[in-house]
C-alpha cells in the first residue's frame, strides 16, 4: 500500500494523506477524513517509506523498521462509537505512527474470550499493548501473559505496576462537585457507576468534606452508555429525586440523562444544573451546551505511546505515573438552584 493508494481509497488528494499520517499540517483534514485515512492504514498494515522519509529529510542513516502496538478497550464493548476512548487511541495511534510504529489492532477486554480475538491476541505478535480505562487483576496477568511491555491510561489509577498515563478523575470528580456546590446546590445526584469507581468516591468524598448528607437515594448506579445515562434519570425521577444537580461519570452518560429530564418538563439549567467529566467534542454542540471537565484526551494518547515505546526500547526500567490536569469547561448547562 502507497500513499497513492491509499488518497484513492479515501478519495483525497496524496498531499492530505501525507500530512494527516505525518502530521505535518493541523487542521489538514476533518474528522471525518483523517479518521477514514487512518482506517485505511490500519487495514492495509501501511508503513511510511523509510528510504523515501531518509532522502527527504537529508538523513544519512536508513529509519528502523516500523514495530506494531495494540489497543485493548477495558471498558467499553464497542472499540469505533465510544468517543472518548477512540479519540484516544486516535491519539495513541498517531504519536506511535510518528515514531515508526503502527497501531496493529484494537479489541474489546468484554470479547476476550471470544476465539476470534483470543487468536488475535496468541497469533498476531504485536510489542506492546496499551490498556485503554480500569481493567481488573485477572485481565492484567493475561495480560502480561501474552504482550511484554503494557501500559494503561485513564482516569482511575491501577494497583499494579504498570507505566500509567493519568488524569485524575477522583480529583476531577471533586472538582465537578465542589463547583455545583460553590453555585449553592446542596441536593446533588450522581449517575455513573459505583464500584471501583474513582469518580464515584470523589462524589462522596466531596459532599463529605463540605458537610453535605450522602443520600442513597440520589445515587443512579449504571453503566456508561446514553442509554444507562437516561435510564439512570429516569429511576431517579420516578423515585421521587429532589436534586437540585446531577452529576454524571461522563457526557455521554450525562447527555442521556439530560434527555430524560427535558423530556419530564425540567429545564436545564433553570429547574436542573448537569456537569460530567471527559469534554468530548459533541458537548459543546448540545442545547443547553455542556458544562464538563475537561480531559487533555490527545495529550494523555501522545503522552502514552511515547511511554510505551520508549518502555519498548529499553528507556526506562522503573514503572512511571503520570498525572496529567484538567479544567473545568464552563458552559450553559449549571447554573444556581432557584430554591434553596
Amino acid at each position: 500500500m502507497t500513499l497513492k493508494e491509499i488518497a484513492q481509497e479515501a478519495g483525497v488528494s496524496i498531499s492530505t494523506v501525507s500530512r494527516v499520517v505525518n502530521k505535518n499540517a493541523p487542521g489538514a483534514a476533518s474528522k471525518e477524513v483523517q479518521d477514514k485515512i487512518w482506517e485505511i492504514v490500519r487495514r492495509t498494515g501501511y508503513t511510511p517509506n523509510s528510504t523515501a522519509r531518509t532522502l527527504k529529510l537529508g538523513e544519512e542513516t536508513a529509519a528502523p523498521a516500523s514495530r506494531s502496538i495494540a489497543c485493548m478497550f477495558a471498558r467499553s464493548t464497542d472499540t469505533v462509537t465510544d468517543l472518548f476512548f477512540t479519540s484516544l487511541a486516535r491519539s495513541i495511534e498517531q504519536e506511535a505512527f510518528k515514531r515508526n510504529y503502527v497501531l496493529k489492532y484494537s479489541f474489546s477486554a468484554f470479547d476476550i474470550n471470544h476465539p476470534n480475538t483470543f487468536r488475535l491476541i496468541t497469533d498476531n505478535h504485536v510489542d506492546g499493548v496499551v490498556i485503554l480505562g480500569r481493567c481488573d487483576k485477572p485481565m492484567l496477568k493475561m495480560l502480561k501473559q501474552y504482550f511484554n511491555y503494557v501500559a494503561y491510561t485513564g482516569l482511575n489509577y491501577l494497583d499494579a505496576r504498570y507505566d500509567q498515563i493519568i488524569c485524575d478523575g477522583y480529583a476531577a470528580a471533586q472538582a465537578a462537585v465542589n463547583y455545583l456546590i460553590d453555585m449553592g446546590h446542596r441536593k446533588i445526584a450522581y449517575i455513573g457507576e459505583t464500584q471501583s469507581e474513582s469518580r464515584y468516591n470523589g462524589y462522596c468524598d466531596a459532599l463529605n468534606a463540605r458537610r453535605i448528607s450522602f443520600w442513597k437515594g440520589y445515587t443512579a448506579n449504571v453503566s456508561l452508555s446514553l442509554e444507562s445515562g437516561y435510564q439512570g434519570a429516569k429511576r431517579l425521577i420516578d423515585t421521587g429525586c429532589d436534586a437540585t444537580a446531577y452529576f454524571c461519570a461522563n457526557d455521554i452518560t450525562a447527555i442521556g440523562a439530560m434527555r430524560a429530564l427535558q423530556e419530564t418538563g425540567l429545564s436545564i439549567p433553570r429547574d436542573v444544573s448537569v456537569i460530567s467529566i471527559d469534554d468530548i467534542e459533541t458537548a459543546q454542540y448540545l442545547n443547553p451546551m455542556l458544562t464538563t471537565v475537561h480531559i487533555p484526551v490527545e495529550e494523555m494518547g501522545q503522552m502514552t505511546a511515547k511511554t510505551l515505546i520508549d518502555r519498548i526500547e529499553g528507556g526506562h526500567k522503573l514503572p512511571m505515573k503520570v498525572a496529567l490536569p484538567f479544567y473545568i469547561a464552563t458552559r450553559d448547562s449549571c447554573a444556581p438552584p432557584r430554591f434553596r
